[in-house]
């Protein structure tokens, strides 16, 4: 027999592992020690030879098995031939997976692991004679080339005990002997089957549920699909590295009483600066993974840094989640909690898991700050010191509550309360001490009953804290998962750099069409569907993702031609006189809200003998390729059944086109000119913004790619004011944030510094380009 001892490279070629496996395997500390002690245990058992079966499971065993208290039990299964099969330890692992808490009933454990379950040749046989039976008329017709993998996937079904092998050894040999040996026909390639179109993936879905209309699948659809591997509610136990004590259970089973086995999570905003683009991922993922799951979610503002919070924040939060189409089931606040979590952290000294340690916040910064002299001070003293910390008898920096554990990241011993003197928004001056991000989050989950705390991918080092707090205060633990960031090239969305975008009058507010917060991309005339819409396509993935604009502005475009309704606009006007019109006064033409279903109503705008072109719709030169006017071409006015014909050029002293004088004609008297191009009569004078990407470079932050700093990199073109703009007389009644498109130019919507004068629109997205359109 094999001692403690002894080389375990040896050890491990002797139950059946290469050399090279053996040496691999040593490298890995955590395997080479549970594979070690399984073979010990094993030999105890069966001496000092191991079969290589055995040893083969052993080694699948120590590799799979997560709980490492069940190492011995297992391998006593294995080395007493009750397990014997890989499907069997699959099915122990399971097993003990689901059954964290001792004791083990070994009665239902090997019930369900297959424990002396012997499946005799006679009953392979008959199984698979009756399983053949049922399908013989489509095996004699297709012989071979029948799926017989369909037998073999019926027979294990019905035999889960039995030997794999010894299975498809009766699978094949029956059916040999109902078909015979292949013939040459039988070895032909079976034909393919003509491949059926597949529906494009930018096909758009309507979700059954009322859900938003998304391309492809649904953000409803992905979150219940097999995408989403979370833990059922109340089971958080399978989750990997999720920690069980004594009272896991029994809190797990409360918390199941509580919620019904509803599914909870939450939207946790700091409620310091506006939500952006990436927030939007994070809402539309919280809120949904919830909606999809029949669950509910709340809403709760991370204040517990009174220095920076301001009430337009809480506002400007819960405003930009209700826009996007969520309700939540609850707004909460950390500062609920205040009094429970100061409480739990006077808990947390007396269990010797906390200490008040004077070191300043600057020499713990870092991943190597030097440990704490105070770390092993007196539960006691600790009190005392926490208590005068509450009572106002200590400087801001003077003194912090740190926790005894060290996160994932090397970070040791964080802090979980400070001193601030700053008044709080909602509880003014009761409190000079806040509980940190750290300490906080995890706690109020609990509080709250969450089930699955999802957050994006840099919290992923604080797992293990969050796991280690809940435990160490003996309170549920709910379960964190971790989804990749979404970012956009050419953009920022730090709250610092927003500042200072500000502050130096790059743009004008949180709010500026050109930022990617989502007051802005509201403001901009982004349809709330389409920020969805855009999220979906994006998907839920753990790796961050990384997307330029244009993906962006092609979910606006989809949205906005569904829902905008057309009306003519003339940004740069050139006076038109129609020098025969055909009417003594103004006439009421009809234009269709949306001209490919004029079932969907309708506008009318005046036409009289005055109208209003693009300057870019008139040339002087007849040049290839362009279709509108010039004085050999005519062009269709849309909408009016009229063409117009150049008569007369006038230009001012600077040679400058001003007016053209034209006649016209209807356009069922005469060939179909080759364009048709929109007007405006008595129209309504309006400001338009023209807005484009606010950064010239790609990655704005990156100083590999602008050394200067993301201040140096705006672009002078990125804001363009046109004054005098023509709109037609139907927009007059519009309200702040109403989408139009203006035919041939682009989707506007009304922005809210608008007057009862003044209309003042906000460029949201250009047409599709059309090249074939000159």
């Amino acid at each position: 027999m094999a001692s403690d001892s002894a080389d375990p490279v040896s050890l491990f070629i002797s139950i059946g592992l290469s050399e090279q496996k053996a040496k691999e395997t040593l490298k890995n500390e955590a395997l080479s020690s549970a594979l070690k002690e399984a073979v010990i245990q094993a030999q105890g058992v069966m001496g000092a030879e191991v079969d290589k079966g055995t040893g083969t499971l052993l080694y699948n065993l120590a590799s799979k098995l997560k709980e490492q208290k069940r190492l011995g039990f297992l391998a006593g299964y294995i080395a007493h031939k009750k397990i014997s099969t890989d499907l069997q330890l699959n099915a122990a692992l399971d097993y003990v997976k689901s059954h964290p808490v001792d004791p083990i009933s070994v009665e239902e454990f090997e019930r369900q692991c297959g424990v002396g379950v012997v499946v005799s040749p006679e009953q392979i046989e008959d199984t698979v004679e009756a399983i053949i039976s049922k399908h013989k008329e489509l095996l004699m017709k297709e012989r071979y080339r029948f799926n017989m993998g369909l037998l073999m996937g019926e027979a294990r079904s019905q035999l889960k005990w039995a030997d794999g092998k010894i299975i498809k050894n009766e699978v094949d040999m029956q059916v040999l002997h109902l078909l015979g040996p292949k013939t040459e026909a039988d070895l032909e390639k079976k034909p393919k089957a003509p491949k059926q179109k597949a529906a494009a993936e930018n096909e758009k879905v309507e979700a059954a549920d009322g859900d938003v209309k998304l391309e492809g699948k649904s953000l409803m659809q992905q979150l219940r699909g097999e995408a989403m591997k979370f833990h059922k509610t109340g089971e958080n136990y399978k989750t990997e590295g999720y920690v069980v004590t004594p009272n896991t259970m029994r809190l797990l089973r409360e918390h199941l009483e509580l919620t019904g086995g509803q599914v909870r999570t939450r939207f946790p905003p700091e409620p310091n600066g506006i939500l952006h683009i990436g927030h939007a991922k994070a809402i539309n993922f919280n809120f949904g993974y919830a909606k999809a799951n029949n669950g509910i979610c709340f809403l709760r503002y991370d204040d517990t840094n009174p220095e920076k919070e301001e009430e337009k924040y809480f506002t400007g939060i819960r405003d930009m989640v209700e826009w996007l189409g969520y309700k939540p089931y609850a707004v909460t606040h950390a500062s609920d909690y205040f009094q429970q979590l100061y409480d739990w952290a006077v808990e947390l000294i007396r269990r010797g898991h906390a200490y008040v340690c004077h070191q300043r916040v600057e020499e713990i910064k870092g991943h190597n700050p030097p440990p704490s002299p105070w770390r092993d001070r007196p539960t006691e003293e600790s009190l005392l010191l926490f208590e005068g910390m509450r009572k106002g008898k200590f400087a801001e920096g003077e003194v912090t509550l740190r926790m005894k554990l060290v996160m994932e990241d090397g970070k040791m011993d964080p802090v979980a309360y400070r001193i601030k003197y700053t008044p709080h928004h909602r509880t003014g001056d009761t409190w000079c001490i806040y509980p940190t991000y750290d300490y906080t989050h995890c706690l109020c989950d609990s509080i709250e009953h969450i089930t699955h705390s999802l957050c994006t991918k840099e919290f992923q080092a604080r797992r293990s804290s969050y796991f280690w707090l809940c435990n160490a205060l003996d309170v549920y633990c709910p379960v964190q998962w971790e989804y990749g960031r979404l970012n956009l090239t050419y953009t920022v969305v730090s709250k610092r750099k927003i500042v200072k975008l500000v502050e130096t009058g790059a743009v004008r507010d949180w709010d500026d069409p050109r930022l990617f917060t989502l007051t802005a991309l509201r403001r901009r005339g982004f349809p709330a569907e389409a920020i969805n819409n855009f999220c979906a396509r994006v998907g839920v993935t753990v790796a961050q993702t990384t997307v330029e604009p244009h993906l962006l502005e092609a979910c606006v475009r989809e949205v906005l031609n569904d829902s905008a309704p057309r009306v003519m606009a003339v940004l740069e006007p050139l006076r038109v006189t129609i020098t025969n019109f055909p009417a003594p006064q103004q006439m009421e033409v009809k234009v269709p809200d949306f001209p490919a279903d004029e079932s969907r109503g309708s506008h009318s705008v005046h036409f009289s003998s005055t109208v209003f072109i693009e300057q870019a719709d008139f040339r002087e030169v007849t040049e290839k390729g362009y279709k509108r006017l010039t004085p050999d071409q005519p062009v269709g006015l849309r909408h009016a059944g009229y063409v117009i014909s150049v008569q007369k050029i006038i230009k001012d002293p600077s040679g400058k086109v001003v007016e053209l004088q034209v006649s016209c004609a209807r356009a069922d008297s005469r060939e179909k000119p080759k364009a048709f191009i929109q007007w405006v009569s008595n129209p309504l004078r309006c400001e338009v913004r023209l807005y484009e990407r606010l950064f010239l470079h790609k990655n704005p932050e990156d100083p590999s790619e602008v050394p200067g700093g993301f201040l140096s990199d705006i672009s002078p073109n990125s804001l363009q004011l046109i004054e005098d703009t023509m709109v037609d007389q139907s927009v007059a009644g519009a309200k702040v944030f109403d989408q139009f498109q203006f035919e041939r130019v682009g989707y506007f919507s009304v922005d809210p510094d608008s007057t009862e004068s003044k209309l003042v629109f906000n460029r949201t997205v250009t047409l599709k380009e059309d090249p074939g359109k000159i």
